[in-house]
């Protein structure tokens, strides 16, 4: 605790939600009003609130809590107040580093909902640890669980990911199915690949002809929508999922012989591309340029593209 004459022991405050949900007592609002009454109870005066929202525990890297850190290196609070240590830190390593940090610079801890609290007796840093040793304990029973109910529901051919690829529909059982309309694109974007050999262009020609990018905001296609498409390989019936691999024929979109086609042609771009000569890598990186400042000259530009120096290739 910090050592000057003055009675005062500044506090600094810190809330926390993972994601959009924000429950009653658990809201950033309900967090920061119980944490500011328990320092009205113990007369600390709150100088600083920190406030995160969507961002996980699972780190320390998060923006206001290395802020935090920062200031408590230059001692400008004495106590660190929150709701419950999971919005404090959830690694037991982090937990531990973070209190010896904070120790070393006379911040002390507390919890407002758990009997934590490291600003009175050595007893209170031994309750602390002990404290998140059992809740990390806790969690990684809960994510042992988790994975055994999503490994189970797999081996039932069960769909659980985020995302349900482009091509299918899930059924109120969980499991996929052929989505014709989806399918029919693609099967195109195989067969496009395997005639254009680049999946920009794929992209392209798919924009310009109007198709629509299923269950997406942003309708238009993007490279990393093709390449997850021609990666996948659920669309010849291989069913991969939480460790589980199994082949359901009754998902196969494309052919074998299509996919394998498709495998072959990038494996070759990637060689090349790995091997290419340095005045190929010129003169591809002058014609995109060259586009480039056609464009600008089109639509009126004033900006001046300046020469690079060819020993950056």
């Amino acid at each position: 605790m910090n050592e000057e004459s003055s009675d005062v022991i500044r506090a600094a405050i810190y809330a926390r939600v993972s994601t959009g949900r924000q429950l009653q007592g658990y809201s950033l609002d309900q967090q920061i009003k119980l944490a500011r009454e328990r320092c009205q109870q113990n007369n600390w005066k709150v100088c600083y609130i920190y406030q995160e929202k969507g961002l996980s525990a699972k780190s320390t890297d998060r923006p206001k809590f290395q802020h935090l850190l920062n200031r408590a290196s230059h001692h400008e609070f004495d106590v660190l107040v929150f709701w419950k240590l999971d919005r404090f830190a959830r690694s037991l390593r982090d937990v531990v580093n973070v209190e010896s940090f904070l120790d070393s610079h006379n911040v002390a801890l507390h919890s407002v909902t758990e009997q934590l609290d490291t600003t009175t007796t050595p007893f209170g840093r031994f309750s602390f640890r002990n404290l998140a040793s059992a809740a990390q304990y806790e969690r990684e029973i809960i994510s042992e669980r988790v994975q055994l109910c999503v490994q189970a529901r797999a081996e039932q051919h069960q769909w659980v990911g985020r995302k349900i690829p482009i091509g299918y529909d899930k059924d109120e059982s969980g499991r996929l199915s052929i989505n014709r309309i989806e399918a029919k694109i693609v099967r195109r974007i195989f067969t496009l690949y395997i005639k254009k050999r680049s999946m920009p262009d794929v992209a392209d020609l798919l924009n310009n002809d109007g198709v629509v990018i299923p269950n997406k905001k942003d309708k238009k296609w993007r490279v990393w929508d093709i390449k997850r498409i021609l990666d996948n390989p659920i669309y010849i019936g291989s069913f991969e999922l939480a460790g589980l691999q199994d082949h359901i024929e009754e998902l196969r979109i494309v052919s074998d012989c299509l996919f394998d086609k498709v495998a072959t042609i990038k494996s070759r771009y990637r060689q090349n591309r790995k091997t290419m000569d340095p005045w190929r890598k010129k003169q591809i990186v002058d014609n995109i340029i060259g586009k480039y400042c056609e464009y600008l000259d089109e639509i009126g530009s004033d900006n001046q593209y300046v020469p690079y120096h060819n020993t950056f290739l």
